[in-house]
């Protein structure tokens, strides 16, 4: 197993991206298959990253008086059925209960492919006048889809981990106070955590959320040229709220429908950081939300083995504030080592010798760009905390390059189209219609759009495809 290990990646990722993933994910040891098609196994070491987006995520939406709470994962018909727009979006995707046993159940049950309307038949009971308003819950579950496209692991699963919020308010200006700020939020994850920069907007009319008024999103671009969604922010409107008979009185003792909001992220994004940042050698892990942030590495001698390790260790109780780990392993070579630690995305890897020890320093290796340095043992826990800031940075900036370099500006659909073929974003004017946007994928050999950038002036210019008037720039690229 090691010397099929010590191959590492055998294939470079801007040559076969699709290969470059498999192998990737498999050998950095993040998630291993299942005999069902789409569901998989999270390791530890990704499930790890996962608790670290939860973490950050729980304490930004606690800021705003959004609490968690858990609503079951079976869903009577009757209820998936009561949001028509809703459930038509769903219901290819469905997996659904039909016996308890050997007894065949009096109605079937859907296997939660979202929760809006278990939550909302419940909501209903919860609110009863303006006083009970606004209702911000968020839940931490498992979802089921049963998506019948090609299944690759993280980025496209049947069953998913995410969390979804779902909140009710008494008006529709609150409605899109929330919406805007939970987007805010999932740019802040994305840009601060997993170091990704995001495209932020609103979807079109054709790709918004099944049964929501308008959906907006933060989108990220792979090297490979599709694009992919990171997050969602849906204001419901009243759609739901009528559906399900939600209605409060307000201070004029008068029935109103109330106005709601669902967004979500998922397990998916930990598919987009590793793809994103890995390399040839595997992943590149953002300091910020990588599960070991220094990695020590003792090169043994058998005669000066007690004193190297002697200081390693106590280089790692120097370190222990940063996550590091001291690979005492004694059957593998320290080559062997570097190499799995490189697979794994280890931001900082310091090298302890016997040298070292004489000289009173370490080397220091970085992850990111591969440069190395010696430092003084004095300064290594100032000079480690520096680094892991400089390469959260650099990851950020480089993955900016990327996605700036990669969104090209035209107002002509033949240029749009060697865009695309280019395997980059088109930026460009559009009349918004879902007819001419079903035409540019046709035309354009699969571009989807992606989202329109907020708060832009309307451009005095004609639709890239159709010749009508535009509403707006939008951006669009082949996606996942």
């Amino acid at each position: 197993m090691a010397k099929k290990d010590e191959k590492g990646v055998t294939v470079k990722k801007d040559e076969n991206f699709s290969e470059w993933y498999t192998q990737t994910i498999q050998k950095a040891e993040l998630m291993e298959y299942t005999q069902v098609s789409g569901c998989m196994v999270i390791r530890p070491y990704a499930y790890e990253m996962w608790e670290k987006a939860q973490e950050f995520f729980n304490k930004e939406i606690k800021k705003t008086g959004v609490k968690n709470a858990y609503f079951p994962l079976l869903i009577p018909e009757n209820l998936l059925n009561r949001e028509k727009e809703h459930v038509k979006g769903f219901s290819p995707e469905v997996a659904w209960v039909t016996h308890g046993g050997n007894s065949k159940l009096a109605e079937r049950l859907a296997i939660r492919p979202t929760s809006e309307t278990i939550m909302y038949d419940t909501y209903k009971k919860w609110v009863r006048s303006y006083n009970d308003l606004p209702i911000l819950i968020n839940q931490w579950c498992n979802i089921i889809r049963w998506e019948f496209k090609h299944p690759v692991p993280f980025l496209r699963t049947r069953e998913f981990l995410w969390q979804e919020g779902h909140t009710v308010h008494a008006t529709e200006k609150e409605m899109n106070k929330e919406v805007k700020t939970i987007l805010n939020i999932y740019t802040k994850l994305f840009e601060k955590l997993y170091a990704i920069p995001v495209l932020k907007g609103i979807k079109s009319e054709k790709e918004k959320f099944a049964g929501a008024n308008y959906t907006t999103s933060v989108e990220m671009f792979f090297p490979d040229g599709k694009a992919i969604q990171g997050a969602t922010s849906h204001g419901l409107g009243q759609n739901f709220s009528k559906s399900f008979e939600i209605t409060f009185l307000d201070e004029n003792e008068k029935k109103q429908y109330p106005w709601q909001t669902s967004w979500g992220f998922s397990t998916r994004s930990l598919g987009i950081l590793f793809g994103i940042h890995g390399d040839n050698k595997g992943l590149v892990l953002p300091p910020k939300i990588a599960p070991i942030k220094i990695v020590i590495v003792p090169i043994i001698f058998e005669n000066t083995k007690d004193k190297v390790l002697k200081k390693a260790r106590e280089l790692k109780k120097t370190l222990n504030r940063f996550s590091t780990e001291l690979d005492e392993r004694d059957n593998y070579s320290p080559g062997w080592k570097f190499h799995q630690w490189e697979m794994k995305g280890v931001p900082l890897r310091i090298e302890l010798g016997p040298r070292d020890l004489e000289n009173k320093q370490v080397m220091i290796a970085r992850r990111d760009t591969g440069a190395k340095e010696a430092v003084k043992f004095k300064d290594v826990k100032k000079r480690a905390k520096e680094l892991l800031d400089e390469i959260q940075t650099n990851l950020f900036l480089k993955a900016k390059k990327q996605l700036d370099d990669s969104i090209v500006k035209t107002d002509d659909f033949d240029a749009m189209k060697s865009v695309i073929n280019a395997k980059k974003i088109a930026f460009v004017p559009w009349c918004g219609g879902v007819e001419c946007e079903d035409w540019i994928k046709d035309k354009s050999g699969g571009a989807k759009s992606l989202n329109i950038p907020l708060g832009q002036k309307k451009p005095n210019k004609k639709c890239v495809y159709c010749d009508k008037k535009a509403k707006h720039y939008a951006y669009f690229a082949k996606s996942y």
